[in-house]
């Protein structure tokens, strides 16, 4: 049921953006004209992201959602598609529609950099999101190569446990290389696996896997050319929850052999249900600030700095969050944020 609310909220707010952009839901004041911090003043935000269909933005947007509504804020969140021409003319309303704050998960960063320019220009902030985009107020970013590393060297750890140089690992790479951050993540993960395997490894397949069936589709296909694949990183929450299912359609739950297993990052709860269950492939979580509610909140905190004037020159232009394990020790506080 949560689930389905959520959904139905996001498709309300998608068709009021298409008609309205920015616009105020209560025909209110000017919001940059309000007295007090950022904390109390009232807000437009435009939010367009790179999909909403990858289950770890939904559940955080649906959080976020919450947290703009308890602050009163006018906002309209949306997602391209994976569609940068279609992210473009949705900054276009942010702009045209006035709002304050122009929050940016690019499908392609170079695509928007010049809208985010002309966001400046009209004296907007612009934050973006994952990427270190240059013409933004501020980046809020990971370090896509070291979480990448993080990701290889958590699956190296299970590698080493189940694995030697004479019975090595068969591993298959899940990425989504059409997105820089997502190609520099996957490409991590090769390092990391590198710098910490012992030669009992070998990648034999790299296959897309943004989204949760196109990761299930490609790893049944690894799995019916090399049946004796056992490894499978990858980049996000759809290549753990797909890959995961494949294995589950081919041994059956509670049949998942000891050495085989998937380790991934981002923090959904599909992925730690299935960590927790501890009957299915999922092995590892690589993960962020904590549940959704947590990623939410200090998204939220950033908009709030943002807002208040904080200057992010130099080094200071990209933020960079936080990355920390999903273990058996923090499981449970995470699920209740979820």
């Amino acid at each position: 049921m949560k689930k389905k609310i959520v959904s139905i909220l996001l498709c309300v707010t998608m068709v009021a953006a298409m008609a309205v952009g920015c616009g105020s839901k209560d025909g209110g004041s000017d919001s940059k004209s309000e007295s007090g911090d950022s904390k109390d003043k009232k807000y437009k935000v435009g939010i367009t992201i790179q999909s909403l269909s990858n289950a770890y933005w939904a559940g955080v947007m649906g959080k976020l959602e919450e947290q703009l509504k308890d602050k009163g804020w006018d906002y309209t969140l949306i997602d391209c598609e994976d569609n940068s021409a279609t992210q473009v003319s949705q900054i276009e309303n942010f702009i045209t529609s006035g709002c304050d704050l122009i929050m940016v998960h690019p499908s392609d960063a170079k695509a928007v950099e010049n809208i985010c320019k002309e966001a400046l220009d009209a004296d907007i902030k612009v934050m973006c999101w994952d990427d270190p985009m240059e013409n933004t107020t501020a980046n809020w970013v990971l370090d896509n190569t070291e979480l990448g590393k993080e990701i290889g060297k958590t699956a190296a750890e299970f590698i080493n446990d189940k694995f030697t140089a004479d019975d090595k690992a068969q591993v298959t790479v899940i990425g989504y290389p059409s997105t820089k951050v997502l190609k520099e993540r996957a490409d991590g993960i090769k390092e990391g696996l590198k710098e910490n395997c012992k030669d009992n490894y070998e990648v034999i397949a790299e296959v897309d896997g943004l989204e949760a069936p196109e990761a299930q589709s490609n790893v049944e296909s690894v799995l019916s050319a090399h049946p004796d694949a056992n490894v499978f990183v990858g980049v996000g929450a759809g290549a753990m929850i797909g890959s995961n299912e494949a294995l589950l359609q081919k041994y059956g739950k509670g049949k998942i052999p000891e050495n085989v297993g998937v380790i991934t990052t981002d923090v959904t709860e599909q992925q730690l249900n299935s960590l927790k269950a501890g009957n299915e492939a999922v092995r590892s979580i690589v993960g962020f600030e904590g549940s959704n509610e947590d990623t939410a909140k200090a998204c939220m905190e950033m908009y709030e700095r943002i807002l208040s004037g904080e200057k992010f020159e130099g080094d200071d232009h990209n933020v960079f969050r936080t990355i920390k394990p999903i273990t058996t020790d923090n499981i449970d506080e995470i699920l209740k944020g979820m």
